[in-house]
């Protein structure tokens, strides 16, 4: 399991890119630059190496946190898994290519795609201090065009991409990931019900297409969730004094949320059912809502049975628990 964290390369590779760059000027163009985002433009706004930055230091430290968190499920329920190749999809400043080195030692070819040069330029950048990243090649290719001249991957990851695109172009690219994905596809998206409702459509049409779901969810069958509730995660991080001028923040962490689907060509390893929301810790019992082969369901563990109520008081939003044949 990985730490949600950035690694120490990572964080001293963007610490350097900090030095002489002023943290108001940083702060300005990130607030421009998510406004854009949230309005649906994308990374289309960032259009200088100023703008890249700003970018890479205000959201890293979280895509990689809830990057990290997805992955260290996938591995949680495929532990066999172990992918020599890696198509990042989307890349922008390689975010999930560094939680990807981090949570599979035996990645050794890393393939980045991305449309905007100026988001490349920073991965490489970056990249260039990573014992495992340095050697990486970055191609040029919007993720809603055609990716028949990308190489396939044992594991495709496209993290807060898909929702840039049009439902057609998703459908399209979707199709296309899951061709070039050898073995594992992974993709993550904001934990908002719209992200929750792009991944529900693409876990929907790869199952169709003989996919097996990894995690989070411990069966192939419909969502058993009900409207207005949705499925999400949340993954809690630091944040050091720059990312918070950076931020605008008080607060020394931040909780990113989020929504993914880990996808595989072979059945998972093991199921389990999955944590889908804080537990509720009483005096006389644990109440956890939990996703299981069966549906929806409410695990209640009695304080009087002292052994599996340790182990519950253990459980936390996102954990696999109570293992399943």
């Amino acid at each position: 399991m990985i730490s949600p964290t950035l690694p120490a390369e990572l964080k001293a590779a963007l610490d350097g890119k900090l030095q002489g760059f002023s943290r108001t000027e940083a702060a300005h163009r990130s607030k421009r630059i998510s406004t854009s985002y949230r309005s649906g433009g994308g990374s289309g706004t960032i259009k200088s190496d100023a703008d890249a930055l700003a970018y890479a230091l205000a959201r890293m430290p979280a895509t990689y946190a809830a990057v990290a968190a997805s992955l260290n499920a996938l591995t949680g329920m495929t532990p066999n898994l172990a992918p020599e190749t890696l198509l990042d999809v989307g890349a922008g400043p390689g975010t999930a290519s560094w939680a990807a080195a981090e949570a599979f030692p035996s990645l050794q070819d890393f393939t980045l795609l991305d449309a905007n040069a100026t988001l490349s330029r920073l991965a490489l950048e970056l990249a260039r201090g990573s014992s495992r990243l340095a050697d990486c090649r970055y191609l040029p290719g919007d993720a809603g065009g055609n990716l028949t001249e990308v190489p396939q991957a044992d594991l495709v990851v496209a993290s807060y991409v898909i929702g840039e695109l049009s439902d057609a172009a998703q459908r399209k690219l979707t199709e296309a990931m899951w061709a070039k994905a050898r073995h594992a596809l992974i993709v993550i998206e904001p934990g908002t019900p719209a992200g929750y409702a792009r991944i529900l459509a693409l876990r929907q049409q790869l199952i169709a297409a003989g996919a097996f779901v990894a995690a989070p969810c411990p069966h192939e069958k419909p969502c058993p969730l009900v409207a207005p509730d949705w499925c999400h995660f949340s993954q809690r991080l630091p944040r050091s004094q720059a990312h918070r001028q950076i931020k605008g923040a008080d607060v020394p962490f931040e909780d990113e949320r989020f929504i993914y689907v880990a996808l595989t060509r072979t059945p998972p390893a093991t199921r389990a059912s999955r944590m889908l929301a804080p537990p509720d810790v009483g005096k006389a019992e644990i109440t956890a809502k939990l996703c299981t082969k069966h549906g929806v369901e409410l695990a209640k563990v009695p304080r009087r049975d002292k052994a599996a109520y340790a182990g519950a008081r253990r459980w936390r939003w996102g954990d696999a628990v109570i293992a399943e044949s």
